[in-house]
């Protein structure tokens, strides 16, 4: 890779996106950052004038995503480098509760806005014969969790592509990583959110979970940067990596249970023979 790189990051404008684009511009890099709202970047613009491009960007528009990556493949005039496919909001609710809108929509987003994005991005690596495609994913995506399964569905969907992915592409000097991102204070509970009409049916439910997850938002996202970037220039990357040291052992502890879980149910298991 050369010694100044191209990034292409989306949901760029706030909380991880926002981090990483910062992290990569203070380490000399350049940076393509897109979002819906590129405004609140203003700041970054004028500070590297030179170095940031700034697209309005809305991943679940196929045709917009191929012409705006076209557009940063063309910043610098060396092509792209590493790409964060980062993107994303939440759908909280039970799953009873979602309306269809809301589900496509959602989805729309943080499952086809991904792929739309990757699709668009590989031609122009495989072309250069290197890169980095970095799958911004969650530690949850082993399980389903209460309020937020839609959002866990989403993202355990783009792990499973990602690593088909990076299995077709590999061959071409194309290196892909799903990032399964910890719990971080992105904002994603808040300005991130579409909410669904609460049954009183499950109040008692939802009083648990907030019970369980407290009022701890976790961590800045800059802190999770620093990891991303030397991520990103290891010359052979993971497939797949936990990033958060809380996450880590979270994951590892529900790995365990569920493990133990098909060990008490392995009899049952043994009982067909496929």
């Amino acid at each position: 890779m050369p010694s100044t790189r191209t990034w292409f990051i989306t949901g760029a404008s706030r909380g991880l996106g926002r981090a990483f684009t910062e992290a990569a511009l203070s380490a000399g890099e350049r940076v393509v950052a897109a979002s819906r709202d590129v405004a609140p970047l203003g700041d970054l613009a004028e500070k590297y004038p030179d170095d940031l491009l700034r697209l309005s960007l809305d991943v679940a528009d196929r045709q917009a995503v191929f012409e705006t990556v076209e557009r940063a493949a063309a910043f610098g005039g060396g092509g792209l480098d590493v790409v964060v496919n980062n993107a994303g909001g939440l759908l909280y609710g039970m799953v009873e509760e979602a309306t269809e809108e809301q589900i496509r929509d959602h989805l729309d987003v943080n499952f086809f806005g991904a792929v739309w994005v990757a699709q668009a991005v590989i031609p122009h690596l495989r072309a250069r014969g290197t890169g980095r495609l970095l799958q911004i994913t969650s530690m949850g995506t082993g399980g389903g969790m209460a309020s937020v399964g839609f959002y866990g569905a989403g993202k355990a969907a783009l792990d499973s592509v990602s690593e088909a992915l990076a299995m077709e592409v590999e061959q071409f000097g194309v290196k892909v990583t799903v990032v399964q991102m910890g719990g971080y204070s992105t904002g994603l509970f808040t300005a991130g959110t579409t909410a669904t009409a609460a049954d009183p049916a499950y109040d008692e439910l939802r009083a648990r979970l907030a019970e369980m997850w407290g009022e701890d938002a976790g961590p800045d996202p800059s802190t999770a940067a620093p990891a991303l970037m030397e991520l990103a220039g290891l010359p052979d990357p993971p497939r797949r990596l936990i990033l958060g040291d809380r996450s880590f052992d979270l994951v590892q502890e529900m790995d365990r249970a569920r493990a133990e879980q098909y060990r008490d149910w392995e009899t049952l298991s043994r009982l067909a023979p496929g």
